[in-house]
């Protein structure tokens, strides 16, 4: 497929290293720890490099929840991997951003899986969608 970046946000990028309990019976990381990546680096780019936290969203009454998610899996990850969890935002509509991601292993520098995720900002009070606030694309388009 190759995800291509979009020249107009930043690409932010959480390292990881892969643990004994990432790891399936077929000696390399279980397609589900992906997901667990791909949520570890969102939660970490957020505070470090975007500065709100998912702890503001959730004092202001938000959250975010996964509308969908597309994966290609390129490389297998073994246990010890050093790997980089590099993401980017591409778009935003409605309640909706889409975020690239790119799960690269460092020691090669090689994409071993790459993808997108779709997430809905929701009010924490109904649990139903909300536009995104302007407020908070900007703060994001960086």
């Amino acid at each position: 497929m190759g995800i291509k970046a979009n020249p107009d946000y930043s690409i932010f990028e959480t390292e990881i290293t892969v643990r004994p309990d990432d790891i399936d019976m077929n000696n390399h990381v279980h397609n589900s720890k992906y997901l667990d990546y791909l949520l570890m680096a969102r939660y970490d780019q957020m505070k470090k490099n975007y500065k709100v936290p998912m702890e503001e969203f959730v004092r202001q009454g938000y959250s975010w929840v996964a509308s969908s998610t597309y994966i290609d899996f390129l490389r297998e990850i073994k246990l010890g991997d050093k790997i980089a969890v590099r993401t980017q935002v591409n778009s935003y509509e409605g309640a909706h951003v889409k975020v690239n991601f790119w799960i690269i292993k460092t020691d090669t520098n090689k994409i071993a899986a790459e993808g997108y995720s779709v997430y809905a900002l929701i009010s924490t009070k109904n649990g139903r969608p909300v536009r995104i606030p302007e407020e908070i694309i900007q703060k994001y388009t960086i």
